[in-house]
């Protein structure tokens, strides 16, 4: 199926559901991302942005189908699009982070206003293994939120942040066992609010 879409009192759901790839993203699978988040901003102010089971987030990219590609393909990043729509809309959007949240997944947890990770998330730029640097928004992203110094670390380091430093740098908002539940509450809380 690959995405999971719902609509609740007040706001709407977008779940990656391609667990046996750790909810590595496809270009199709893009596609859907972005067709969906479209379709409910144009009458919800709040999305949350999450991935079904509980074993992981986002590990980026499918690396399988990143082979097969041009190497003309960077040039037209279909994933920094879609994280450029969904940090650039008028939408709350709230990332729900239940484990890894790897690569491209991080870039799209940092491209959400807010985010809500348990215990067991970390976060990571594996790229400079692969001789490659984030490349959708992710390096700029993470340079707001916590400085040059610390995301160098991240970056060209490799560095893997624990949900705890995580929260203590300004990553991530909050650190609970359950967060979707969190998410879910939040986000209620928030399109319940006057002016969203």
């Amino acid at each position: 199926m690959e995405i999971k879409v719902e609509y609740c009192s007040g706001f709407g759901v977008i779940q990656l559901d391609r667990p046996e790839k750790a909810h590595a993203y496809t270009y199709a699978m893009l596609r859907k991302i972005q067709d969906q988040f479209e379709k409910m901003i144009a009458t919800l102010n709040v999305i949350i942005i999450q991935s079904t089971g509980a074993r992981s987030f986002c590990a980026g990219a499918d690396l399988n189908e990143m082979k097969s590609t041009s190497p003309l393909a960077p040039l037209d990043l279909l994933s920094q699009k879609v994280f450029d729509c969904v940090a650039n809309s008028k939408a709350i959007t709230i990332a729900a982070v239940q484990g890894p949240a790897v690569a491209g997944g991080f870039e799209l947890a940092l491209a959400c206003d807010l985010i809500v990770a348990s215990p067991t998330a970390y976060f990571s730029f594996p790229e400079v293994k692969l001789g490659l640097i984030p490349s959708a928004g992710g390096s700029t992203r993470l340079v707001e939120r916590i400085g040059k110094t610390r995301a160098k670390g991240v970056i060209l380091g490799g560095e893997k942040i624990s949900a705890e430093r995580a929260l203590e740098w300004g990553i991530v908002n909050r650190v609970v066992a359950d967060p979707k539940q969190e998410a879910a509450k939040w986000a209620k809380e928030i399109s319940c609010s006057d002016g969203v």
